[in-house]
Formats: C-alpha cells, sequence, structure tokens
C-alpha cells in the first residue's frame, strides 16, 4: 500500500517543530492528502545521516511512496548531498513534495528541469546559511573588538539537575550520610560522581557542617 511520510527537522531544540507539522497538516488538508507517518529529529544539518535520521527515511519509503518536507534545506546540508539524496529517491519511483519551493519530483517529470530547480533552491538555501554564519562572525568580533566579554563569566556554574534536591542533600549530608548513599539510595542519580562534583562546585560540605552545629 502507498504512503506518505513527512520529515522534519530543525538545527537545535530552540526551534520549534510544530511549525512544520502544522505547515504539513495544512497543505495535506487543502489536497485531502493523508499523512500515514512524521520522521522528526532536532539537530544540525552537519550530521551525518543515519544521526539525521536520512537512513531511517529511506529504509521506510519504498516504490509509490511519497515524501513531504517543508524545504529543500531539511534534507541535507549542502547542494550535493541534496541533490544525491533527491536523485535517489526519485530513482526509487517516490516522488517528493517540498511545500515552500512549491516543488513535486518524480520519474514522470523532465529530468533537466528537475536537476535544475533543485540545483538552484538548494544553492539558495546554502548561501544563506554562509551569509548567516558570516554576519554571526562579523557581529562577535565586532563585540570581542569592543572589549564586550563572549560567553559566560569564568567560573559561572551550570545549571544542574542537582538544584532542586539542594536542601535534602544538605540535610543529608548534616546527618553523615555518604554522597554516595545520597546518590544512589535516596536521590536514584545512580553514578555518584555528578553528585561529588556538585557538591565541591557548590561548597555544600561547610554548610552541611553548620547546619548540623545548629541542629545540636
Amino acid at each position: 500500500m502507498q504512503k506518505t511520510l513527512a520529515y522534519l527537522r530543525t538545527s537545535t531544540d530552540k526551534q520549534d517543530l510544530n511549525n512544520q507539522r502544522l505547515e504539513i497538516l495544512e497543505y495535506a488538508r487543502r489536497n485531502d492528502l493523508r499523512i500515514d507517518d512524521f520522521i522528526e529529529i532536532s539537530i544540525s544539518s552537519r550530521k551525518n545521516q543515519r544521526e539525521r535520521r536520512i537512513e531511517e527515511l529511506l529504509e521506510k519509503l519504498i516504490s509509490g511512496d511519497t515524501l513531504v518536507v517543508t524545504e529543500l534545506s531539511r534534507l541535507g546540508h549542502s547542494t550535493g548531498e541534496v541533490i544525491t539524496l533527491i536523485d535517489e529517491l526519485v530513482a526509487n519511483d517516490i516522488t517528493i513534495l517540498i511545500l515552500k519551493q512549491n516543488l513535486m519530483l518524480n520519474k514522470d517529470q523532465d529530468d533537466i528541469q528537475s536537476i535544475t530547480m533543485i540545483t538552484m533552491f538548494s544553492l539558495f538555501a546554502q548561501l544563506e546559511r554562509s551569509m548567516i554564519s558570516r554576519r554571526t562572525k562579523e557581529a562577535l568580533a565586532a563585540k570581542k573588538a569592543q572589549g564586550i566579554q563572549l560567553g559566560k563569566p569564568k567560573g559561572t556554574l551550570q545549571d544542574s539537575k542537582f538544584d532542586q534536591d539542594r536542601k535534602r542533600i544538605v540535610e543529608l549530608l548534616s546527618l553523615g550520610v555518604s554522597i554516595r548513599k545520597i546518590a544512589l539510595e535516596h536521590l536514584k542519580y545512580g553514578d555518584p560522581s555528578n553528585l561529588h562534583y556538585f557538591v565541591q562546585t557548590r561548597n555544600l560540605i561547610p554548610e552541611a557542617a553548620q547546619l548540623k552545629a545548629e541542629r545540636n
């Protein structure tokens, strides 16, 4: 049975996959198209095909199926990579719908025209990424030249999964419970090495000793 798969990818978790999903669902509604499955991933296009779930996508698609993406840049990082993937899909009699570029690619279309359009849109997407990267680097260089410190100040502590249990950790330490036992038995965190680091960097031992003294 022929099926339709949608592939959604964003570069980071900060971007919203829902926007792509809604765009695809709206297209499907307008065109009376049923989406049988969504393959979603938040990862950089620089990662390999296995990590981007492209290999999984290729395994699921068979002759006669349809692939839907919002734009060509979701399929790869470079023009060459996108064209190679499209060529493989079309050769396997799979139709590709690219919504933002309003493209439908399949075996029934003229090969030269299809490849020309793919090359153009992929090249534009790659050029846009390069320009964004260049502007970002120039902005950071300008800030550095102005003496603006980039990133977090030295010594700044990152948020930790133990922060929510800090009060309990201090209390258990004040009662003489070992860090290993706190991690494995009380908080069920597993490997106690991370808790050791948390206790040391937050200077919790003196805090626990003070609590113990106040209690006595």
